[in-house]
C-alpha cells in the first residue's frame, strides 16, 4: 500500500498567507482530504464576514478551488463536516449548500461550534480521486 502524501494548495493563496499548521488539502490513499475552509479571500489573506448565505457561498467556492487544484470537483465529494456558529441558521445555510451538490449528495455531519475570527461557517470534506 502506498502511504505517500501530496499537498494541495488553494490556487489563489498568497504565499505570505499563513493560516496554521495544516495543508489546504492532502491527497492520500485515493482520497483528497480538505481542511476546514471558511469565508476567506485567499488573494488578500483576509476573512470576509457576512450573512450565513454569503459565508457559505465563499466557503464552498474555496473548497471548489482546492478540489479543482487536485483535479476533482464537488461531484467527487463523499463526506463533509459542517460547523455552524449558530445552528438556528441551519435552514439558511442548507439552502445555499444544496445548490452546490447535485445527484448523489455527500454524507454530512453538521454541528454547532465556537468558531474563530467571527466566522459563521467552516466546512471540511473528503473527495474520492478518479
Amino acid at each position: 500500500m502506498d502511504m505517500s502524501k501530496q499537498k494541495i494548495v488553494h490556487p489563489n493563496r498568497d504565499a505570505n498567507f499563513v493560516t496554521g499548521a495544516y495543508s489546504d488539502g492532502v491527497i492520500a490513499g485515493g482520497f483528497l482530504f480538505v481542511s476546514g475552509q471558511a469565508s476567506v479571500d485567499f488573494k488578500t489573506s483576509k476573512f470576509v464576514l457576512g450573512t450565513i448565505e454569503e459565508e457559505t457561498q465563499r466557503t464552498l467556492d474555496n473548497i471548489q478551488a482546492i478540489l479543482g487544484a487536485a483535479g476533482v470537483s464537488l461531484d467527487d465529494v463523499v463526506k463533509t463536516t459542517v460547523h455552524l456558529k449558530d445552528i438556528a441558521e441551519f435552514d439558511r445555510f442548507n439552502a445555499v449548500y444544496a445548490t452546490y451538490f447535485t445527484g448523489v449528495r455527500p454524507a454530512r455531519t453538521t454541528v454547532q461550534s465556537v468558531l474563530a475570527e467571527g466566522i459563521r461557517v467552516e466546512i471540511d470534506c473528503i473527495a474520492k480521486l478518479p
